[in-house]
């Protein structure tokens, strides 16, 4: 990522290239110039360099005439809570997620505790490139006010929505690796309440990550031998600002994030959460489909994107959702993806069913995904896809978010990325070579 991202709900750069204490304060003071009256949260992952952009932030609030809640280290679904836990009229979270560590990032919020969605956030995105601020003067420059206990509002929310006594009674001992981002504060706290032994590794929120941040399989084989050594019954893998949850059965085996929605999906439909459909979003995988249609319940897909998730869980007034990245959403806690609500749910599974984690994995639909890029232009997406569904006229074809075919056991996602100049291929199928078959075969249909 050689350029600063501007997306609709915040940017993402290099720090001391792209993402300088100019821009942060520029885009701040163009959050605030565009926003309601009122205070605003600021927040930020455990990075090194999260304190100085706070600081040109902060600053950026204050001389606009805000008055800005400081919660200091806070995961991005904890920001969420905040914002209408304290009236507050929008947040900042400063984080670059599972980047790298010379990376870091401004997330906005409103006043619904959503990360903002198309409209606003373009409309933020038009201020900051005009120039927009609305800087105070010298009577008028507003202060800061320290949240004593930004965790407790999130803590609360996420224990009632289990069994909390079920999970105690346990008394299972589990590994947490927060990875030193912002998780383990309340990570800790969180398995602490459900009775847990907690075995914590990079629960300080230094930033000086163990190991590369993204939580996939190859990036967590250590930590795979910190579940069976320490004879953890799970291991919770959280991304820096805690919005994913990776998770390892006891056995070691990796089992991945797109299981942990499923597993979420499946806690949630069994204890009757089924006043509603569920919504994921096209890339996310069937397994939570499969799962949702054995209690009767429909599934909706959505643009990918956290915010196009909240936007039609909200339209179709959703029971649940969330993204295959390890992102359950539980509108019960907040429409933020939440790596909180998958641990304390993944607890309650086990403790509900009495079943090992990985046996709980095996039960799930097995389904293999497999993701492939090519470099491939905007404006020859329109033949591309016309190629696709010409080729794949068996298939149920939705557009949108790229092009989506859809068969009875399998699917295929061909959209261009929103940040380079490449079309990402993704498909799902029964098995991981019949998924990579699909992509080889759409990649053969696309400009050499």
């Amino acid at each position: 990522m050689s350029e600063l991202i501007i997306s609709v709900s915040g940017l993402r750069g290099i720090i001391g290239e792209t993402l300088t204490p100019e821009v942060a304060l520029r885009f701040a003071a163009a959050f605030s110039a565009s926003m309601p009256e009122g205070k605003i949260i600021v927040g930020r992952d455990g990075r090194t360099t999260g304190p100085m952009l706070r600081s040109a932030i902060v600053a950026a609030l204050t001389a606009s005439g805000r008055e800005v809640l400081d919660a200091d280290v806070a995961a991005t679904p904890t920001i969420g809570v905040l914002v209408r836990d304290l009236g507050a009229v929008g947040a900042i979270a400063i984080s670059a997620s599972h980047n790298p560590p010379e990376y870091n990032g401004i997330k906005l919020f409103g006043s619904d505790g959503r990360v903002l969605d198309a409209k606003s956030g373009a409309k933020i995105r038009e201020a900051y490139f005009a120039g927009t601020n609305c800087w105070s003067t010298y009577d008028q420059v507003a202060s800061v006010q320290r949240v004593d206990d930004p965790h407790e509002a999130h803590l609360q929310k996420v224990l009632a929505t289990v069994e909390v006594d079920a999970i105690r009674a346990k008394q299972f001992r589990v590994l947490l690796d927060s990875n030193h981002g912002a998780g383990g504060l309340l990570g800790v706290r969180l398995l602490e309440s459900l009775g847990c032994t907690v075995e914590a590794m990079g629960a300080e929120p230094t930033g000086k990550f163990a190991h590369t941040p993204e939580p996939t399989a190859e990036n967590l084989q250590g930590i795979s031998a910190d579940v069976t050594g320490r004879n953890c019954v799970v291991g919770f893998c959280q991304d820096p600002d805690a919005d994913r949850l990776a998770l390892i059965d006891e056995t070691g085996r990796y089992i991945g994030e797109e299981c942990t929605l499923a597993l979420c999906v499946r806690q949630a439909m069994e204890t009757g959460r089924t006043s509603g459909p569920i919504v994921i979003n096209g890339a996310t995988s069937s397994m939570s489909t499969l799962v949702a249609k054995q209690h009767g319940v429909e599934t909706f897909r959505s643009a990918v994107g956290e915010a196009n998730v909240c936007d039609l869980m909200i339209a179709k007034e959703a029971a649940y959702g969330g993204e295959g990245n390890g992102g359950p959403i539980d509108p019960k806690v907040g429409y933020v993806r939440d790596s909180f609500v998958g641990m304390a749910q993944t607890l309650a599974l086990l403790a509900r069913t009495d079943q090992p984690l990985s046996a709980l994995a095996d039960e799930l639909p097995q389904l293999s995904i497999h993701k492939s890029k090519a470099g491939v232009s905007a404006e020859q997406l329109p033949d591309v896809f016309e190629k696709l569904q010409s080729q794949f006229s068996d298939a149920e074809a939705a557009t949108g978010d790229g092009l989506r075919l859809q068969w009875s056991d399998r699917w295929l996602l061909v959209r261009g990325s929103n940040t380079e100049p490449i079309v990402r291929l993704i498909a799902e199928a029964p098995t991981e070579q019949e998924a990579a078959d699909l992509c080889t075969q759409a990649a053969k249909l696309l400009p050499q």
